[in-house]
């Protein structure tokens, strides 16, 4: 394969990557309550988190991709001890969510196939160990969220196209909401942080990194992928707000267990009950090896053993994620603590990547970081740290 095709498919497979590890389990749920509290109005709340999401990214993967360097040796760069700090959030954060993302694709099975969820974790954790089974892990994991990104959104589309949702309503909310602005901003934040939050944009920054496509000569290359990236998120989210629209607009309440589902139930039928337990199994297979590949990705520069055995790590990772499901059956208490802990990662993280952007000892001479792309990350920073702050008060309820 020659070395313009590979990072070409390297810069896809990030973007992807990246994009499905934002559309797990969660990700369909909040989306289909948000659309069924917000309705039309959702759609002002998805333009507005995908541009302060754009900023987050893009601000993140420049420096990343820039110096060459993973977001743990960065903080650590910056000061001693913080990279290990940044390391244990995203890991924790990231172990808990892969657990609820072996459960998603454990209700995906049953959706789809009626297979008993306690095979169901099985199943979805063994798809995933076997792409780090093989020597070409990396390049089979570009192949395969690109594969089931579309298949999800091909899936979604048909279902729009089942259910007729009010687009002309949908574009005009999108800019001027019937709900109003004020009550529309923590749902905005809220998907801020599914969309970059905890380990996810870094997933796509770190594959990236791991192909070799750094440095300032590589800017344009590294802007494309992460657009791309945060499009492919927002037009899987853009679609299901449309197709879950086109039921609640008929005024049909939907199922608070399984949101997403029972709209495609209602809207669809059987079939499209089916269609949904496909798009939640793409959705939890590919967040599965997303969070495995990027939590270990920031383990591996701490000692070389992780670094040369990496796909055996990441194995480790997913069985022990499908162990702990399969033994706890609903982790609750653990996804509400890391829900909590993953709130207070993008503005760490950040605002550590907007102060190295400054630093020419980890930039490089000749790098400027733009002023405004500074200045609008720092006002995310502020607006994320809030909202971080605000889900460590969910943890009371649990003690």
């Amino acid at each position: 394969m020659s070395e313009k095709k590979k990072n070409s498919g390297a810069l896809l497979g990030a973007a992807f990557l990246m994009a499905t590890s934002a559309i797990g389990p969660g990700f369909l749920t909040q989306t289909a309550k948000f659309t069924g509290d917000f309705h039309a109005s959702f759609g002002f709340v998805i333009l507005s988190s995908v541009l302060l999401a754009a900023i987050a990214q893009i601000n993140i993967w420049r420096v990343l991709c820039i110096s060459g360097l993973r977001g743990q040796d960065i903080a650590n760069r910056l000061l001693p001890g913080l990279g290990y700090f940044v390391s244990f959030l995203i890991v924790l954060g990231g172990l808990v969510f892969n657990i609820g993302n072996v459960g998603g694709g454990a209700l995906g099975f049953q959706t789809l196939l009626g297979i008993p969820t306690g095979i169901g974790y099985f199943l979805a954790g063994g798809v995933a160990i076997l792409v780090f089974l093989s020597k070409d892990a990396k390049g089979i994991m570009d192949r395969l969220v690109k594969l089931l990104g579309a298949l999800m959104i091909l899936v979604i589309l048909i279902v729009i196209f089942v259910v007729k949702p009010p687009v002309g309503e949908a574009a005009k909310n999108s800019l001027f909401p019937e709900k109003g602005y004020v009550v529309l901003f923590p749902a905005i934040l809220t998907l801020l942080g599914g969309t970059v939050g905890g380990y996810i944009t870094f997933s796509g920054a770190h594959r990236l990194i791991d192909a070799g496509i750094t440095g300032r000569e590589k800017l344009a290359e590294i802007d494309r992928s992460s657009i791309l990236g945060l499009f492919v998120a927002a037009l899987v989210r853009i679609l299901l707000f449309l197709a879950v629209l086109g039921v609640v607009a008929r005024g049909v309440s939907l199922d608070a267990k399984n949101p997403a589902a029972d709209a495609f139930l209602q809207g669809a039928g059987q079939l499209g009950y089916r269609f949904a337990g496909l798009v939640l199994l793409c959705a939890a297979i590919t967040s599965i090896i997303g969070a495995a590949y990027t939590s270990v990705s920031f383990l591996k520069t701490f000692h070389s053993a992780i670094a040369e055995r990496e796909n055996l790590f990441i194995i480790g990772f997913i069985a022990f994620s499908t162990i702990v499901m399969a033994i706890m059956g609903n982790p609750a208490v653990l996804l509400v603590i890391a829900g909590s802990l993953n709130g207070l990662i993008l503005p760490i993280t950040l605002g550590i990547s907007l102060v190295a952007s400054g630093k020419k000892s980890i930039m490089g001479e000749d790098y400027r970081h733009p002023l405004w792309l500074l200045l609008i990350g720092i006002l995310v920073v502020l607006l994320t740290a809030y909202v971080g702050l605000q889900s460590l008060s969910k943890l009371s309820a649990l003690f």
